[in-house]
C-alpha cells in the first residue's frame, strides 16, 4: 500500500490515531504503563474494522494489556497494529496471538531506538540551543526548544504512524506468500516471552537486608538466596502476582498488597 493509496477512511483513522497517540503517557499507571494509551490510539481503527460491538469490545480489550515503548515509535507499533487488524478482519490470514506477538516483539527495539535517538541525543542537541539564547535573555531560547524537540517528534509520530501502516500491509503480504507465518510467530513469541523476562530482571528487584546471625558468623539471607538461582525471589514474586492474577485478584489489589507488605517487612527489618 502506497502513501497515495490510502482511501478517505484509513487517511480518517490515520489522523484520528495520531492525535491520540499524543496522549502516550496521559493514561500512564505502574500496572499496563502505556496499555491504556495504546488501546485509545488503536480505538479508531478497531472501530473502522469491527462492525459487531461485541467483536470490537474483544479487540479492545486485547490492546488493553500492557504495553511501554518509547513515546515517538509508538505510533509505528500501532500502524503496524492496524494493519495486521485489517488483515485479520478482511482475509483472516492473522490471527489475535500473531497480533500480540509481534506487537510485544518490538516493544524492547524500538524503545531503544527511540531514547537512543530522541531522547539522549536529539533532546540534548535542542537543550543546548535553547539553553545558549536563554542565558542572553533571548525568549526564543525556551520557544526554539520546543519547536525543535516537541516538533520533530510530532513530525516523527506522523510520518511512523503511516509507515508502520504501510510496510504492515505490505510485510504481512509477504510473509504469506512466502510462507514464513509459522517461523515468525514463533520468533515473534519467543521474542516477547524474552523481553518479558529481561523486564523482570531488570524491573522487579526485591531486596532482603536480613541478616541472620549465629554465634560469630553472619549469614546474608538475600546472598544464600541469590547463590540458588539470582533473581530468584524477582521470580517467585512474578510467578505469584501472576497466578493471584488468574484467580481473579484485581492488579491494583496487588499493588496495594505489596505496598503494604513491604512497609510491614521494613519496619521489621527484613526488607
Amino acid at each position: 500500500m502506497g502513501k497515495n493509496q490510502f482511501t478517505e477512511t484509513e487517511k480518517k483513522t490515520l489522523r484520528s490515531m495520531f492525535w491520540r497517540s499524543g496522549l502516550t503517557f496521559s493514561g500512564f499507571n505502574v500496572v499496563k504503563m502505556e496499555g491504556n494509551a495504546f488501546c485509545a490510539t488503536m480505538a479508531p481503527a478497531l472501530k473502522e474494522l469491527y462492525h459487531e460491538e461485541e467483536e470490537r469490545k474483544k479487540a479492545l480489550k486485547r490492546h488493553d494489556g500492557f504495553f511501554n515503548t518509547h513515546a515517538v515509535p509508538f505510533a509505528f507499533i500501532a500502524g503496524l497494529t492496524y494493519a495486521m487488524e485489517r488483515e485479520k478482519t478482511e482475509k483472516g490470514s492473522v490471527d489475535d496471538d500473531t497480533i500480540e506477538n509481534i506487537k510485544i516483539s518490538l516493544m524492547g527495539p524500538t524503545a531503544g531506538i527511540g531514547d537512543a535517538f530522541f531522547f539522549n541525543c536529539f533532546r540534548i542537541i535542542a537543550a543546548g540551543i535553547g539553553m545558549g539564547l536563554a542565558a542572553q535573555g533571548n525568549i526564543l531560547g525556551p520557544i526554539l526548544f520546543l519547536l525543535i524537540y516537541g516538533g520533530s517528534q510530532m513530525l516523527a509520530r506522523w510520518y511512523l504512524l503511516r509507515a508502520g501502516y504501510t510496510m504492515g500491509t505490505t510485510f504481512i503480504d509477504r510473509v504469506f506468500s512466502s510462507g514464513l507465518l509459522t517461523a515468525l510467530t514463533k520468533a515473534a513469541s519467543i521474542l516477547g516471552i524474552s523481553m518479558v523476562g529481561a523486564m523482570v530482571a531488570t524491573m522487579v528487584d526485591v531486596k532482603l537486608d536480613w541478616t541472620i546471625t549465629i554465634g560469630e558468623t553472619s549469614v546474608v539471607v538475600l546472598d544464600i538466596l541469590n547463590s540458588v538461582m539470582p533473581g530468584i525471589l524477582s521470580i517467585l514474586l512474578l510467578f505469584g502476582l501472576v497466578a493471584l492474577i488468574k484467580k481473579g485478584k484485581k492488579p491494583i489489589t496487588l499493588v496495594i498488597g505489596i505496598l503494604v507488605c513491604s512497609v510491614a517487612l521494613a519496619a521489621a527489618g527484613i526488607f
